[in-house]
């Protein structure tokens, strides 16, 4: 089946990050992406990603260009009025000065999407200062939506605002490339990752409107015996989610709990003494007996597995989700997946 961005031709001015993710996803579609590439790696990237290839460059084409030079910059913008669309990560301001700003490009290209992947967006008093991952989740509010009472709240490293920036940036570049073709006009997609965190966090904001989490009384997602993280007898991890009455009418029955009424699963003020009961009985048995007991049934259960180990498991394996490499290095497939309509 012919990958559905077939044919569409994107210029992406690489940066770290999000912006090169959100390219990466428009090539696992389909789309030819150039990469416009410094000559020299900058210090985040050969700090963090070693000396390996770089997998957020994987189906594509890159280009190495000085863009302080002139005639680097007149190449860039022969390969960007010959494009379908562009990403660029920097600063506010810093593509117009090198003269190859929205309203440049569109001089040359009037159908571009002029793609914009920063963490504070295109205005707002922040808009000039630098940012990472945790600090766009941090301002957000969905950061404190982490946290245990008591404790730091900790998420894991550039998967909430980073990759959820690049997702959103991404959906916004398909849409506007969708009405380009209909209309002719290009626009400028300003993907903000803390815009985009703020959007994706809609179901906690619902689930916040009600009272349920964030605020005095006890929450589903960080008190209940339900929800939570239980470490096991080895020293692994699993977790549970039996939010629904019929899911944890089954976790009770499959744990031997015949003298907890499932009809009081959210009496609050039995949460705690049955958290410490859940705590203890978790603690008992390794995590491989637990997975044996629980893993593929409708109690909503899945064990805390390490990236290497997320690899090899059965699940992950019969998708082909991850892929590994003779020296351990893991990457990922492409997603989502697209299948025929029709049989045949």
């Amino acid at each position: 089946m012919r990958p559905p961005l077939t044919g569409i031709r994107i210029v992406e001015f690489e940066g770290i990050g999000p912006g090169p993710l959100a390219g990466r996803m428009l090539a696992d579609m389909g789309a030819e992406v150039t990469v416009i590439a410094r000559p020299q790696k900058g210090a985040v990237t050969e700090k963090l990603g070693g000396e390996g290839d770089n997998p957020l460059r994987r189906g594509k084409t890159v280009v190495l260009l000085d863009l302080k030079q002139a005639a680097a910059v007149a190449e860039a913008m022969m390969l960007v009025a010959g494009a379908d669309a562009l990403i660029e990560g920097n600063r506010p301001g810093v593509m117009e000065r090198l003269g190859l700003g929205p309203a440049d490009c569109g001089a040359r290209n009037p159908k571009l999407v002029y793609g914009r992947m920063t963490g504070w967006g295109q205005s707002g008093p922040l808009g000039q200062a630098a940012g990472h991952d945790l600090n766009y989740v941090a301002l957000t509010g969905l950061l404190s939506l982490s946290a245990h009472r008591g404790e730091r709240p900790i998420v894991p490293p550039t998967v909430v605002g980073d990759a959820g920036g690049a997702l959103g940036l991404a959906f916004g570049m398909a849409c506007a490339l969708l009405e380009a073709r209909s209309s002719g006009r290009g626009r400028v997609v300003d993907a903000a990752i803390v815009d985009v965190l703020a959007m994706l966090g809609g179901i906690a904001q619902w689930v916040r409107s009600s009272g349920q989490i964030d605020g005095p009384q006890p929450s589903p997602f960080h008190d209940s015996p339900f929800y939570d993280v239980y470490a096991c007898a080895d020293g692994g991890f699993i977790t549970l989610g039996a939010l629904e009455p019929q899911f944890y009418v089954l976790l009770l029955d499959k744990l031997g709990l015949s003298d907890v009424d499932p009809a009081r699963q959210y009496d609050k003020a039995a949460w705690p003494a049955l958290k410490t009961r859940f705590t203890a009985l978790f603690a008992s048995q390794s995590r491989e007996h637990w997975c044996a007991l629980l893993e593929g049934s409708d109690v909503c259960f899945a064990p805390v597995l390490g990236i290497a180990e997320a690899a090899a498991h059965p699940h992950n394996a019969a998708r082909g989700i991850y892929s590994v490499a003779a020296n351990g290095a893991v990457t990922v497939a492409g997603a989502p997946r697209f299948l025929p309509l029709l049989p045949g």
